[in-house]
């Protein structure tokens, strides 16, 4: 999976390139589906960076063995990214055990 497939998949989705992001929430890390997105003028990244951010947040979620869950939460949702609220994907990241915590420090 490359950054330009989760492109595809968000633009398919919501038909925006919405920003991505991982945050740690209370020793949980989420993705967050931004309200800010590419098509914007006001964007603060070129199209190359935002297709780099996103191949980093798809390899992170690779290694820690999330991303099929993290598509199948996506093509589920019915919430949709807006002005001040994002959406929020919870990560399981339990399968990882201790090395999970090396992702939390």
């Amino acid at each position: 999976m490359t950054g330009s497939d989760f492109q595809a998949l968000l633009q398919e989705k919501w038909g925006h390139s919405y920003d991505v992001q991982l945050r740690r929430v209370n020793q949980k890390v989420v993705l967050l589906v931004m309200w800010r997105y590419l098509e914007q003028p006001s964007f603060p990244m070129s199209e190359a960076e935002y297709l780099a951010h996103l191949q980093d947040i798809v390899a992170h979620l690779q290694a820690w063995g999330v991303w099929e869950a993290v598509q199948r939460e996506i093509k589920a949702t019915r919430q949709k990214p807006r002005m001040g609220k994002a959406v929020t994907i919870p990560l399981d990241l339990a399968g990882m055990g201790e090395r999970a915590s090396e992702w939390l420090l």
